[in-house]
């Protein structure tokens, strides 16, 4: 037999990027091909509020789904709306013309199911776990100074900004990032841009063992170019500084950003020094489903290497509904692979953050899946799943020591102390750190029934 008539469980087949004609909703039948390939249109056509998704879709939408959606940013949304005219015409780019059939297409979205979030889709029971938290990962409480979170050994996570171009509904900064919502009162970065970059640089120069640097908000795609060159530049005068990754969702959210003469420009300048230093410059995005991926993010990506950058990188979330599924997740995988010079690099678990929990999926279900995607993709280009667990830091999610599946709690360890734990042990023995078992809770609805049941007798927020 050949081996390409083997039926396999997936099966790849080449299948070139598309653009969606966004002339096909209402309120962009005149716009232009220039117009669209302008980040300056981009922003100024941001979907903010009901009434301009309105003035887009218009009547393609039926007042059902307006209803939905105005009872989740009322009641549930940790995030306000802000949507790119470039996120918005991924949704539903085939639905037909009727008002009740394209309504039934943009709910069954992928992508909308995670960027437009309606209320009838939150969990009725459980939309939030118990042990749900603002900032899940306590990256504000392993700040150093204003913004820099020191969690890892050798690697730290600078936020130049509280702002994004887009607001994805689980986000893990929600505490943080955005505009308020009724439900969410924002924390608020309180240093001048330039004082708060100047302390990150302070800390670094006093911090020779730190080689590796996230430079993330937000989104960069936020900061002005300018402002942020400078800090990149002042960034790689420092010979510790080994590794620096640029984080944007805006490569996929808003490519026409980082497709502007003057930021590839910028671009290039950036990587020219870091390639003299022999300094690893990457770009991350996020993608999480292959709807997102068009060939204008094709052409953003390209446009960041031909700069000079060394990687751009996905790092996805795993999400029911939107890429659970084997299917989802090589589909996805290989467009960003083949087609569009993007690495496949991480899936996080959705993080334990308030109303999240029909977004979340177990752990068992994501080492089901990490083995599912195993051989189909070149082994560097084959993304892990992890778990970021809270008070640890990220997990492969085979790593689990320990997973009790009827109550849905794993149990994992690390390798490394923080200053976290420096601090809570005021100078006592910190040998215990690496043998201390952190736990992580699966949502309450994937589980059995008798766990099901123990979690609903202990709601109030008691360990089961």
């Amino acid at each position: 037999m050949e081996h390409h008539a083997i039926r396999q469980p997936y099966q790849y087949l080449r299948t070139p990027l598309t653009e969606p004609d966004w002339r096909r909703l209402p309120g962009w039948r005149d716009v232009t091909a220039a117009e669209w390939r302008d980040a300056r249109w981009q922003r100024a056509h941001c979907v903010k509020d009901l009434r301009q998704l309105r003035e887009v879709v218009g009547g393609l939408l039926t007042d059902r789904f307006y209803a939905d959606l105005a009872a989740d940013q009322a009641e549930f949304a940790t995030m306000s709306m802000l949507l790119p005219p470039q996120m918005l015409n991924t949704m539903a780019p085939h639905g037909p013309t009727d008002p009740e059939g394209y309504t039934d297409a943009f709910l069954a979205d992928p992508v909308r199911r995670y960027m437009l979030p309606v209320r009838s889709e939150r969990h009725p029971r459980w939309p939030s776990h118990p042990y749900a938290e603002r900032d899940s990962l306590h990256e504000a409480q392993m700040w150093v100074v204003e913004g820099l979170t020191h969690r890892y050994p050798g690697k730290v996570l600078a936020e130049l900004t509280s702002t994004c171009p887009q607001y994805c509904g689980h986000c893990t900064r929600m505490d943080l990032v955005g505009n308020s919502t009724p439900q969410v009162a924002k924390a608020r970065l309180t240093l001048r841009p330039a004082d708060r970059q100047e302390q990150i640089l302070d800390y670094l120069k006093r911090s020779p063992a730190v080689r590796d640097v996230v430079v993330s908000g937000g989104d960069l795609a936020n900061v002005p170019w300018p402002r942020l060159e400078a800090f990149l530049l002042r960034l790689l005068e420092l010979e510790s500084v080994r590794d620096i990754r640029l984080a944007s969702k805006a490569v996929v959210g808003l490519p026409q950003h980082w497709l502007q003469p003057r930021v590839v420009e910028g671009v290039a300048r950036v990587a020219a020094v870091a390639a003299r230093r022999s300094v690893n410059l990457a770009v991350h995005t996020h993608a999480n489903h292959v709807r997102s991926v068009t060939p204008l993010v094709a052409e953003a990506a390209r446009a960041l290497l031909d700069a000079g950058v060394r990687d751009v990188r996905n790092q996805g979330v795993l999400m029911r509904g939107v890429n659970d599924t084997p299917e989802d997740l090589l589909d996805l995988c290989f467009a960003l692979q083949g087609e569009a010079n993007v690495l496949p690099y991480y899936f996080y678990l959705c993080d334990m953050i308030p109303n999240a929990e029909h977004w979340r999926t177990s752990v068992h279900e994501a080492q089901r899946l990490q083995e599912a995607i195993m051989g189909y993709l070149p082994g560097y280009a084959t993304p892990r799943i992890v778990c970021d667990v809270p008070n640890l830091g990220k997990r492969w999610v085979h790593q689990a020591v320990a997973y009790d599946r009827e109550l849905g709690i794993s149990y994992w360890t690390k390798n490394y102390r923080t200053g976290l734990e420096a601090r809570e042990a005021e100078g006592g023995d910190l040998d215990d750190v690496l043998n201390r078992r952190h736990p992580y809770y699966d949502p309450v609805d994937t589980l059995p029934e008798p766990g099901r049941r123990r979690w609903a007798e202990r709601f109030a927020g008691r360990c089961p």
